[in-house]
């Protein structure tokens, strides 16, 4: 009897396929180690600010990316635009989003990936301020749904990324947080679909609105938006 293969270490899978994905959208152009960049974008997502926005975070926006690849124009830029699209956080900004775009339109070029594909990049971490990719946007549709997956699961797993955001937000007193996450919920059950991709619609969807009106009725809230 064989022993079993030891799983690899989770920091490990996520540098290799960082390697993997950077070499795939550099097409086959020269460019530097992938190592270097991989150590500082984890080394940002290990930074002690974050509760939710880590790499466990990382690796299961990661995970949905590869469901949810088959919708995709281009699946590379999609899974850079994962790794760069909470690169930047601070949860006492707001401008998150756009420095961490930013970031890529920095490091990608220095890295190899061309100026096309760095664009798309960019763009699609963009995107994540409003979650509301246009009809047709396939990279965008699948990346939002990739980071939206989270509100769809089950009871317990749900109410352990609500515990996290708040922990993120412990600088906030109780009643202020408490009226901008309902904001922020009923802004999201507003949206005509949570998720735009086939599978994240019959999937998640249904899943994600149960949560979603549930944490707002636990806030004192109504379940739907003003």
């Amino acid at each position: 009897m064989t022993d079993s293969p030891r799983p690899r270490d989770p920091r490990t899978a996520l540098v290799d396929r960082w390697r993997d994905t950077l070499l795939a959208a550099r097409s086959g152009a020269p460019g530097p180690d992938p190592l270097p960049y991989a150590e500082n974008l984890l080394a940002r997502w290990d930074e002690p600010q974050r509760r939710y926005h880590t790499t466990a975070h990382l690796t299961a926006v990661l995970d949905r990316i590869d469901t949810l690849a088959p919708y995709a124009a281009d699946v590379q830029a999609v899974r850079l635009a994962a790794w760069f699209h909470d690169a930047v956080y601070r949860p006492d900004r707001t401008e998150n989003e756009e420095r961490s775009a930013a970031l890529a339109e920095r490091a990608l070029p220095e890295a190899g990936v061309g100026a096309a594909v760095t664009a798309e990049v960019a763009r699609l971490v963009r995107l994540t301020v409003t979650h509301d990719p246009a009809e047709g946007d396939g990279n965008g549709e699948v990346l939002c749904d990739a980071d939206l997956a989270v509100l769809a699961g089950s009871p317990q797993e749900y109410a352990a990324y609500a515990a996290q955001v708040r922990e993120e937000y412990g600088f906030v007193p109780d009643e202020a947080f408490r009226a901008g996450r309902a904001d922020v919920l009923r802004q999201l059950l507003a949206l005509p679909r949570l998720f735009r991709t086939p599978h994240g619609a019959e999937e998640w969807e249904a899943r994600a609105r149960h949560n979603l009106a549930t944490e707002l009725e636990l806030l004192g809230s109504p379940s739907g938006p003003q």
